[in-house]
């Protein structure tokens, strides 16, 4: 497994030599993509991107959890959680680079 992490910046990079737009045109447009799919999200809609995956809100109920170290009852508030479901051509490819290894 590799250390390392992509970043906006290396967006905005891989969109600018591939498209061509200047650095700074590229990185904006990274960031209104960014700020498009978050939105959605922020208002509870599915983010769907071909071949790629599928990001979600999902409500989770209140419920009764437990510290593991003293066995205490905690009560757990309702919340909203992000949730993302990679498409079976990004957990091929996923696969794939891990044959490599």
């Amino acid at each position: 497994m590799s250390d390392k992490t992509l970043t906006r910046m290396d967006l905005a990079e891989a969109v600018h030599a591939e498209v061509g737009l200047s650095r700074n045109d590229s990185a904006q447009l990274v960031e209104s993509v960014l700020s498009h799919v978050s939105d959605a999200l922020v208002r509870g809609e599915t983010v769907k991107i071909s071949s790629f995956g599928t990001f979600s809100v999902r409500e989770k109920a209140a419920r009764v959890g437990r510290n593991p170290k003293t066995g205490e009852e905690v009560p757990i508030h309702p919340r909203r959680v992000l949730t993302f479901r990679p498409s079976h051509l990004m957990k091929d490819r996923v696969a794939a680079g891990n044959r490599g290894n």
